[in-house]
């Protein structure tokens, strides 16, 4: 699975790391934790974290992702039809991850600043093992990839260019 908080991460890097790593442990799964602006450096045998990597390259390759429902994140996310947790922080992160929850996309989003590995792991579990978050993310995905945004937008600009 994939865990990455993005840039406005919360707390104490050691404290976050530690929870992760007892969450990823509880699950019996390994990880891929992006350091993010907090600095996260969580290692171990099911465990690796790295710096930057794209994420339409590397969400597919996921079972699960916890992110904090930025749109880009978000969007990455939903594109690659892999389910997700997420742990809004700020700015429109909470609109995102109610929005996802709304759709049954995901569970109901955590509370980044009061994270905890009993919240963290119930949410994983969920996501893992509910057909139906990967059935209505995968349909999701079907229906973003099917759309050409990029040309709806052009046709709308040029519609409304002056003669």
């Amino acid at each position: 699975m994939y865990i990455g908080l993005g840039s406005v991460a919360p707390g104490n890097p050691e404290h976050l790391g530690a929870m992760i790593k007892q969450a990823v442990r509880q699950l019996g799964v390994r990880a891929v934790v992006q350091a993010g602006w907090l600095g996260l450096n969580i290692q171990g045998d099911d465990i690796i974290t790295i710096k930057e990597c794209p994420h339409d390259w590397l969400f597919p390759r996921m079972s699960a992702l916890v992110h904090h429902a930025g749109p880009g994140t978000a969007g990455a996310g939903l594109r690659s039809g892999v389910p997700a947790v997420t742990a809004p922080l700020a700015l429109d992160q909470p609109l995102w991850s109610r929005r996802m929850h709304s759709l049954g996309l995901s569970p109901r989003g955590l509370d980044a600043r009061n994270l905890t590995v009993p919240a963290l792991t119930d949410s994983l579990r969920k996501v893992l093992t509910e057909p139906r978050y990967r059935t209505r993310t995968q349909a999701m995905s079907d229906r973003l990839r099917s759309e050409d945004g990029t040309g709806i937008v052009l046709k709308e600009i040029m519609r409304r260019q002056p003669a």
